[in-house]
């Protein structure tokens, strides 16, 4: 049974969720956009089972934790500073990281910069040295077979130059009828859409998210993700917080490009690292494309899967994401 927990260290609060024994090894699930804690609901338990400290953080911006009214404030340096002080002050020296969307980079950039703090690090979706060095680098692995530079010079990651050009636009529409808004982001991955361009590759042509309308569309919900109340849950803390922070992680590529670069052995990882791809994610495609291609050169212990699943991997397809989990957990990692 998960119980909620606050950590604060300088004035920041953290507000995590945990499950299994407090004397367990820490393992702890960062959550990406525009998620929360509870993204991990079917993680949790299932790692506790295993023995682990299971632990999954709002981060800033989001849910419970601080807010703040400063793009700076979403840097990664900042993000990876809040989870190895939730690390600290629940007494662990290290820690097994896992990662989804934006929580992605901040694991990957604490098993480069803090190895030490790092027993292992797993991935969903997002590959290892992308989003940590900023746009330009994952716009170099774009597929232009699917992208040809002409039509999509920067591929399917468009939609993040539109929120450094239009992000209070971006953020109007979004906060216009937050339900309708995740309804329409939370929707499981489509087969047929393989090898098509991604949504997220028109964004500033199409005049904004949601083809340039004032709000998104009231689609019905996407039960294959998530439930009534799970929705009930996500709007409830994205009315509360907004989307500034959320869409924050997005305006600060400079900065996380520098802090990147400042990784540990020029950023090569040696402890047990995971990355499960999704077989259905258009934007970040790693099945086909060269997306993962930089972190196969980093990584000496690295074990790739993939799970038939849309972008929302953990919540689509939770026991195939549990299963890959364990197994790499027994085989390279250990619970004690």
């Amino acid at each position: 049974m998960s119980v909620d927990g606050v950590v604060e260290v300088d004035g920041h609060k953290t507000f995590y969720r945990e499950d299994g024994p407090k004397d367990g090894p820490l393992m702890v699930f960062v959550h990406g956009w525009p998620e929360l804690s509870y993204s991990w609901r079917h993680q949790l338990p299932a790692m506790a089972r295993l023995g682990f400290h299971a632990v999954a953080p709002d981060l800033r911006g989001y849910g419970q934790s601080s807010k703040y009214d400063s793009h700076a404030d979403f840097a990664q340096e900042k993000v990876v500073a809040d989870m190895l002080s939730l690390a600290d002050a629940l007494g662990a020296d290290s820690a097994v990281w896992v990662g989804h969307d934006w929580g992605s980079p901040t694991v990957w950039n604490i098993a480069s910069h803090h190895p030490d703090r790092c027993r292992a690090v797993a991935s969903l979706c997002v590959p290892y040295a992308t989003l940590e060095y900023g746009v330009d680098q994952v716009i170099e692995l774009v597929d232009r077979n699917i992208y040809p530079v002409d039509e999509y010079p920067v591929g399917q990651w468009d939609y993040q130059l539109y929120y450094q050009e239009c992000f209070e636009q971006a953020q109007a529409t979004m906060e216009a009828d937050v339900e309708s808004t995740l309804k329409a982001l939370f929707r499981a991955g489509n087969a047929d859409a393989v090898g098509q361009p991604a949504m997220t590759a028109l964004i500033r042509a199409s005049g904004g998210w949601f083809g340039g309308a004032d709000r998104a569309p009231d689609l019905p919900l996407d039960p294959r993700v998530i439930s009534v109340s799970d929705l009930a849950v996500y709007s409830e803390a994205l009315r509360g917080s907004g989307f500034f922070g959320a869409n924050s992680y997005y305006m600060n590529h400079e900065v996380n490009t520098s802090y990147a670069k400042t990784a540990l052995g020029e950023g090569r990882l040696s402890m047990p690292a995971l990355f499960i791809a999704a077989r259905y994610d258009s934007v970040c495609e790693s099945v086909d494309s060269p997306l993962a291609r930089p972190m196969r050169a980093k990584c000496s212990n690295l074990t790739e899967s993939i799970v038939d699943s849309g972008h929302w991997m953990a919540q689509e397809c939770p026991g195939a994401v549990n299963d890959v989990l364990e197994t790499w957990l027994t085989e390279h990692v250990g619970n004690h």
